[in-house]
C-alpha cells in the first residue's frame, strides 16, 4: 500500500470546496484527516469560550461525515508543529496538505513546518480556501498595501473570476492504526455552569448547517439586505459569519450562490461588499500583524483612556441603562452573536462615551462571539475607535438613543433582550429614564450622553495634531 497523505484541517471544517482535501485525494493513497487542538501557539488568540463550543460541534459533524466516506477524523492535542511532525513520522506519511491561515502566529508556524517537513523528505502543499483574494495579491498604484476600504475593494473585485467550487469526495481510503483523542476528552463544552443553552437554540454548527443558513438567506432575506441590514429587529442578515470563520463554507461558495441568486444587483452587491470588508480585514492583519493589540495609527498611543473596571463590567453585563446597548450585550451573552449595527453602537459607547480601551472590548468579543475572527474583530474595533484603517472620524460618536430610535423604531429588539422594559411605551423605549414612571429594576444611564460626548471630543483633541 502506498504511503498515506495527511490532510490537516484547521479553519476549513468542510468537505466541499476544500482544495487541500481534493489535492490529497487526487495524489492517491490512504488519507489521514487530522485536526490538532493547539492552545499554545496562538497565545491569547486561542478560541474563546463561545468559539470552543462551536468548534466541538463542528468537529463532531465533520467527523461523522468523514466516517461515512471511510476515513475517520483523527484528533490530537498539543503544539501543532510538534504534533504534525510526530504524526507524519508515526504513519510514514508521504505528503501533508493544508489550507492557509492568515493570523501572524499561523503564518510563522506554517513556514517553519514547511521547512522542517520538507527537510524530512515529506511533500507539503498549501492552498487558499478562506479568501477571495489573498492579502499579498492586492496593492495600490505605488505597490503598497491599501489602508482604505473602498479603493481596496475596487481593486480586489475588479475582474474577479471565481473558479467553480470543488465537489466533495465521494469516497476516502483510510490509513490504518492512527491514534486519536476522543473529542469529549478535550472538554470544549461548558459544564459547570452550562451557559450554552442559547447557543444551542440559535445555531447548527457544521457544513450542513452552513449550507442551510445560506439557502435560507437567499430564499428569504437577500432581497431586503441593502435596505434592511441595519435593522436588528428584523431578520435581514445572513448570519453566515461563524460558518465562514470556521470554514464550514467558503467565500467562493457564497459568491457563486450570490451570482445565481434571484435578487437585485443592489442587494447582491451590498452583500458582496460585506464579504469585501472581511477580505480587507485580512489584508490589514497580514500587512500589520500587530493589529489585534496595537493602534494602527501611532498617534493613539497617547490617547487618554480612563480605565474604569466598574464601567467595563456594566457594559459587559448589559447594565449600562442604555437600552439598545444593553440589548446587544445580552444578545451576545445569550447567543454568541450580535447584530452588526448594534456591534458598532455598543463599541462606540465603550470607547467614546466611556473612554475604555478598544482592546478591552475586543477581548470581550473574542471570548463571547461564536464568529470571533482575529482579522475582523481587530479591524472593526480599531475602525470604531478611530485608530485603524479607514477609521470613522473621531467626531462620529454614535448616540445610542438616536440609533435605537432609527434602527429599532418600535423597540422590538430592545424588548426581546431587555424584558425589564417590556411595558415601556414606544416613545420612551430608548430613553426609559424620561418615562413618567421609570421602569423598576432597570439602571439609570451609566453616563450622561451629552457630557460623555464632550469628554470624548476633548480626549480626541489631545491627539488630533499628532
Amino acid at each position: 500500500m502506498s504511503a498515506p497523505n495527511i490532510v490537516w484541517f484547521r479553519q476549513d471544517l468542510r468537505l466541499t470546496d476544500n482544495p487541500a482535501l481534493t489535492a490529497a485525494v487526487d495524489r492517491g493513497g490512504p488519507i489521514i484527516p487530522l485536526y490538532i487542538l493547539d492552545d499554545e501557539t496562538p497565545g491569547d488568540w486561542r478560541p474563546g469560550g463561545a468559539g470552543r463550543w462551536w468548534l466541538h460541534h463542528s468537529l463532531a459533524r465533520l467527523g461523522d461525515t468523514l466516517a461515512t466516506l471511510g476515513a475517520p477524523l483523527n484528533l490530537r492535542r498539543g503544539v501543532a508543529r510538534e504534533v504534525l511532525s510526530r504524526v507524519a513520522a508515526e504513519t510514514g506519511a508521504a505528503a501533508v496538505y493544508w489550507n492557509r491561515c492568515y493570523e501572524p502566529f499561523a503564518i510563522a508556524r506554517d513556514k517553519a513546518l514547511k521547512a522542517s517537513l520538507g527537510a524530512d523528505g515529506i511533500e507539503v502543499q498549501s492552498f487558499n480556501s478562506a479568501l477571495l483574494v489573498e492579502p499579498w495579491t492586492v496593492k495600490n498604484k505605488s505597490g503598497e498595501p491599501f489602508r482604505v476600504f473602498t479603493p481596496f475593494w475596487r481593486a480586489a473585485s475588479q475582474d474577479l473570476q471565481m473558479p467553480h467550487p470543488l465537489p466533495a469526495p465521494q469516497r476516502l481510503s483510510a490509513a490504518a492504526g492512527v491514534a486519536s483523542d476522543m473529542l469529549d476528552s478535550w472538554k470544549l463544552l461548558p459544564r459547570k455552569p452550562d451557559w450554552a443553552g442559547g447557543l444551542r437554540e440559535c445555531w447548527t454548527p457544521g457544513e450542513r448547517g452552513a449550507q442551510n443558513r445560506l439557502r435560507m438567506f437567499l430564499e428569504t432575506a437577500v432581497e431586503r439586505y441593502a435596505g434592511g441590514r441595519d435593522r436588528p429587529d428584523q431578520e435581514n442578515t445572513s448570519r453566515l459569519s461563524p460558518h465562514l470563520h470556521w470554514g464550514e463554507i467558503s467565500p467562493r461558495q457564497i459568491w457563486s450562490a450570490l451570482e445565481h441568486a434571484d435578487a437585485s444587483r443592489k442587494n447582491i452587491g451590498k452583500f458582496q461588499s460585506e464579504l469585501g470588508w472581511r477580505e480587507f480585514s485580512h489584508h490589514l492583519l497580514y500587512h500589520a500583524p500587530g493589529l489585534p493589540e496595537r493602534n494602527l495609527r501611532n498617534a493613539f498611543d497617547a490617547f487618554p483612556w480612563e480605565l474604569d473596571e466598574e464601567r467595563l463590567l456594566a457594559w459587559q453585563a448589559g447594565r449600562t441603562g442604555l437600552p439598545i446597548v444593553d440589548a446587544g450585550m445580552r444578545e451576545l451573552w445569550a447567543t454568541g452573536w450580535m447584530h452588526n449595527r448594534v456591534r458598532m453602537i455598543t463599541a462606540s459607547l465603550l470607547v467614546k462615551h466611556l473612554l475604555q480601551p478598544w482592546q478591552d472590548g475586543a477581548a470581550w468579543f473574542w471570548d463571547t462571539l461564536v464568529d470571533a475572527d482575529l482579522a475582523n474583530n481587530s479591524a472593526s474595533w480599531q475602525w470604531v475607535a478611530g485608530c485603524g484603517a479607514d477609521a470613522a472620524p473621531y467626531f462620529r460618536i454614535f448616540n445610542p438613543v438616536l440609533q435605537g430610535e432609527k434602527f429599532d423604531p418600535n423597540g422590538a429588539y430592545v424588548r426581546r433582550w431587555v424584558p425589564e422594559l417590556a411595558e415601556v411605551s414606544d416613545k420612551f423605549i430608548h430613553k426609559p429614564w424620561q418615562a413618567p414612571t421609570p421602569p423598576a429594576g432597570y439602571p439609570a444611564p451609566i453616563v450622561d450622553l451629552a457630557a460623555g460626548r464632550q469628554r470624548a471630543l476633548a480626549a480626541y483633541e489631545t491627539i488630533k495634531g499628532s
